[in-house]
């Protein structure tokens, strides 16, 4: 049973810290949604998502102990997950990145969702896919921090260790060019 971030505590991670295996195991089944999500956000495709996921978790059980709550550690996951999500999005090393990941849209799909609905919820996140490519790494991260992920401005500065004035910039112009080609697709759906 998968659990959330609010739900590890500072004991359990000072115990994976020292290499408890069944506190790093309380850590991931705890925070391995948040950072596959987030990741997914980010890279746009399952696979690298579990990529980044692994990656993060590597990052997390050997720099644990490097930990020193100063911020939250949802924050301190937060800035791994994105610096590696970034990392692996950048390195557009696969031909398909540009490709809509309709698998995993459909798996992420409540299971309750009737056919239809399925369909209509697919299209509508593919395109907000196309959207969100359009938008650079950094934009894209800050909007998917405030918008999908619920972060505050100060939260997402301490995770990207950028300006609370920077993410307030970011957002606005991420937000604007989102209007800006959502109005253009409308526009040309019309013609």
């Amino acid at each position: 049973m998968k659990g959330s971030m609010n739900d590890i505590g500072q004991d359990i991670l000072e115990k994976a810290s020292q290499g408890d295996l069944e506190a790093f195991e309380q850590v991931y089944k705890s925070a391995s949604g948040l950072v596959y999500n987030v990741a997914l956000r980010v890279t746009r495709n399952s696979a690298d998502a579990e990529e980044v996921t692994q990656d993060v978790f590597m990052k997390i059980y050997h720099n644990l102990k490097n930990f020193q709550f100063r911020s939250t550690f949802k924050t301190w996951v937060y800035r791994i997950t994105i610096n590696t999500a970034i990392n692996c999005f950048r390195k557009g090393s696969r031909e398909e990145k540009d490709k809509v990941d309709y698998d995993g849209i459909i798996e992420s799909l409540p299971a309750g969702c009737s056919a239809a609905d399925r369909v209509i919820q697919a299209e509508n996140e593919a395109r907000l896919d196309s959207l969100m490519k359009l938008l650079s790494p950094e934009h894209r991260t800050c909007l998917i921090l405030r918008e999908i992920e619920g972060l505050s401005y100060q939260e997402i500065a301490v995770s990207l260790k950028i300006p609370v004035n920077t993410v307030r910039s970011r957002l606005k112009r991420a937000r604007q060019a989102l209007l800006e080609e959502a109005g253009k697709a409308q526009v040309q759906n019309v013609v």
